[in-house]
């Protein structure tokens, strides 16, 4: 089953590359239509089924967040992609708040766009299988992240604290309904850390604390700490302490 696919760009060189770049039907896309701007693209979707949108965010006539808007107050059911040259997190809050959960800037790699678009393939699978799950899924992603990002970063944070041996960026995504790119800039935005180095903070925080109880050996701690290599776990304990495990516990 192919889903039927938009792209939106006001730069005809970058719409065509768009088209011509990737491959959509092995992705699972049937790209119908190229338009310039969201009035274009918008009139097309009021007449005809359309699955999900590529498209650009500064556009003449009819910006990017304008058609996202006019798509999520109408309730109509397309999956909005963004691609855009604006690192500036302010776009990407815009298009949270009407139910966008993929931002790309520009210049994309064309693995993240893969990637991307494989894990749109596979929620429309979702979706096409049981319609009632999705409407669920739908309303917990409104409750977690629409309109409210400082949300979405209290989950993280909180998912992080409690599975830290094994947390990583892309079930964090999960959890919170986005793709991993667009949860790396947010969490960076409105924390100033990296996912990992948080991560790495809960870890070596944790490390710490079981140093503290004299049981354990350091080899065992970085295991129970997320470090199944010692020699990475003595990397990142003197990276964010300053010394090694050996030195701190000398020291003590």
């Amino acid at each position: 089953m192919s889903y039927k696919m938009i792209i939106v760009e006001d730069e005809s060189e970058i719409r065509k590359g768009l088209f011509t770049c990737f491959p959509w039907d092995k992705l699972g896309f049937d790209v119908v239509g190229l338009f310039e701007n969201g009035k274009q693209a918008l009139d097309y979707i009021l007449q005809n089924k359309v699955d999900v949108v590529f498209c650009d965010i500064k556009m003449p006539v009819m910006s990017g967040i304008d058609l996202a808007r006019i798509l999520f107050l109408n309730s109509i059911p397309v999956k909005v992609v963004f691609i855009s040259g604006y690192q500036d997190f302010e776009f990407a809050q815009k298009a949270m708040k009407y139910g966008v959960r993929y931002y790309i800037t520009k210049p994309a790699t064309y693995d993240e766009v893969i990637e991307i678009f494989g894990l749109i393939r596979k929620e429309l699978d979702q979706q096409s299988k049981d319609p009632q799950i999705h409407s669920e899924e739908t309303k917990k992603q409104d409750l977690i992240s629409i309109d409210n990002p400082e949300s979405v970063i209290e989950t993280v944070k909180e998912y992080i604290r409690r599975n830290y041996k094994e947390a990583t960026l892309e079930d964090a995504a999960k959890l919170v309904y986005m793709n991993p790119y667009y949860l790396s800039r947010l969490f960076k935005c409105k924390t100033g850390k990296n996912f990992s180095d948080f991560l790495m903070e809960v870890r070596m925080r944790k490390a710490l604390q079981l140093m503290k109880i004299h049981i354990y050996k350091l080899h065992e701690i970085g295991e129970m700490v997320g470090y199944k290599n010692p020699k990475n776990f003595t990397r990142a304990f003197k990276k964010y302490f300053g010394k090694s495990p050996s030195e701190f516990v000398q020291e003590r």
